[in-house]
């Protein structure tokens, strides 16, 4: 989206004279601005507002909405599947370009862990974090109603994997949210609910330092959060979480935030790759050996021209991301007038991460910070990286309207299903919730 959006700005004249056409293949209508999804499954951002309508915000660029299958860059041909493919039965699209740019981004790693595809749930999307959010209330709403101790106590027992930036800040807004919300019924205590915090290292949340690091340890701990480092889930089969140092907890809870992997559309192409998968690229964000392609964000393998060492790469996260967006989008400006391409070179800042209302900890340019100073930094920078002036005064608002109004703890989850009622009511078999629905098997 970064791209084009520059792209549609440099090209302005360009556009109007019908000389250039910028085509973007996406999934989804919207892009979603995934450091705002902790606040979203914690109710204090609206879902709507954590993404970003790709249709009004590209206004000059031809939105398809569908999925690149495949992409044969010898021959300048992507093939495209669309809404209407299945529809029309004649296949996948074929569609031809002369510049590529690949930003596909990434998508969950998962390890064959027994149970993990029945039971597990992801925090990548805006919808999961929603869906997150409905189930741990549902999940204190079982728990207030149940006579039976066992079902109580894996409703409230709460297994998040991975102590990177998405496993720590969803457990701890939801965690936050949920001590909230345990003063609401008359039979849950905030002791009485179990969150777990399983990473298979020695420390979480590396990229604010070591320091940092086990700071964010010692307050989760002193929250009552269970962290367990060096140790992995074994299984989740049957509804009982299963630890590498031997513990097991029944829980209906499983959150999967352990890593990612690259897009699989990159290994459907004719394009080079690294070890990891990720696409091979200069310092200039072209596709090595591949003229006229380009990556930028979690899919590429780009130099980090101001690390002192050789071979070593820039991070995949959006701090980087969203800089090498501009930076790729002008290139191809460069190309299209003969040029000379520009380098992408940006000494990593820092890094800030929120652990839940008023709390968090920071990394920034050297500078660490901990508790409301960082919290506060967290918000600041994200607010002023979120896109559109739209998206800003809207998440604003929220934010203010949040410190003046109680939080809201109601779980919609019906949403996730909306003809079940109408289905049953016409005397028909409401549709099989899936898996991971809150009202599921989760």
């Amino acid at each position: 989206m970064y791209t084009a959006l520059r792209l549609q700005r440099r090209l302005k004249r360009e556009l109007e004279r019908g000389e250039v056409d910028i085509t973007v293949v996406t999934p989804d209508p919207y892009m979603t601005y995934q450091p705002f999804l902790p606040e979203a499954a914690a109710g204090a951002i609206s879902p709507r507002h954590v993404v970003v309508p790709l249709r009004r915000v590209l206004d000059r660029c031809r939105v398809v909405i569908g999925e690149a299958t495949a992409v044969d860059h010898a021959k300048r041909t992507a093939t495209i599947t669309t809404l209407a493919t299945e529809e029309e039965g004649t296949g996948g699209q074929q569609l031809t370009y002369d510049e590529l740019v690949l930003a596909p981004g990434s998508v969950s790693r998962t390890l064959p862990v027994p149970g993990l595809a029945d039971h597990g749930i992801g925090f990548k999307t805006v919808e999961e974090a929603i869906g997150l959010r409905n189930h741990v209330i549902e999940q204190m709403d079982i728990a207030s109603s149940t006579r039976d101790p066992a079902i109580r106590d894996a409703a409230l027992t709460f297994v998040f994997v991975g102590g990177g930036f998405a496993g720590v800040e969803a457990l701890g807004e939801l965690e936050d949210m949920a001590r909230y919300a345990a003063r609401y019924y008359h039979n849950i205590r905030p002791e009485d609910m179990k969150w777990i915090l399983v990473e298979a290292s020695d420390r979480i949340l590396p990229e604010v330092g070591e320091e940092m690091g086990r700071y964010t340890v010692t307050e989760l701990r002193r929250r009552n959060i269970d962290v367990r480092l060096q140790t992995r889930l074994e299984s989740c089969a049957d509804r009982v979480a299963v630890l590498s140092d031997g513990a097991r907890f029944p829980t209906r809870t499983v959150v999967w935030t352990a890593g990612v992997k690259p897009h699989p559309v990159l290994a459907a192409t004719d394009l080079p790759r690294n070890d990891r998968g990720r696409l091979r690229c200069t310092a200039e964000l072209a596709v090595e050996g591949a003229t006229h392609a380009w990556a930028a964000g979690d899919a590429a393998a780009v130099p980090d021209v101001t690390a002192g060492e050789p071979g070593r790469e820039c991070a995949p996260n959006a701090q980087h991301a969203l800089r090498q967006a501009k930076v790729l989008a002008d290139n191809i400006v460069h190309t299209l007038r003969g040029e000379p391409l520009q380098t992408y070179e940006h000494a990593y800042a820092g890094s800030v991460a929120s652990l839940g209302l008023h709390k968090g900890v920071a990394h920034v340019y050297g500078r660490k910070l901990k508790g409301y100073p960082a919290w506060f930094m967290h918000r600041a920078y994200h607010l002023s990286r979120v896109p559109t002036f739209n998206r800003k005064a809207r998440v604003l608002a929220e934010w203010t309207l949040a410190g003046l109004f109680k939080r809201e703890i109601v779980s919609l989850g019906s949403l996730e299903h909306p003809r079940a009622e109408f289905e049953l009511a016409a005397g028909g078999k409401p549709s099989q919730d899936p898996p991971h629905n809150p009202k599921g098997s989760s």
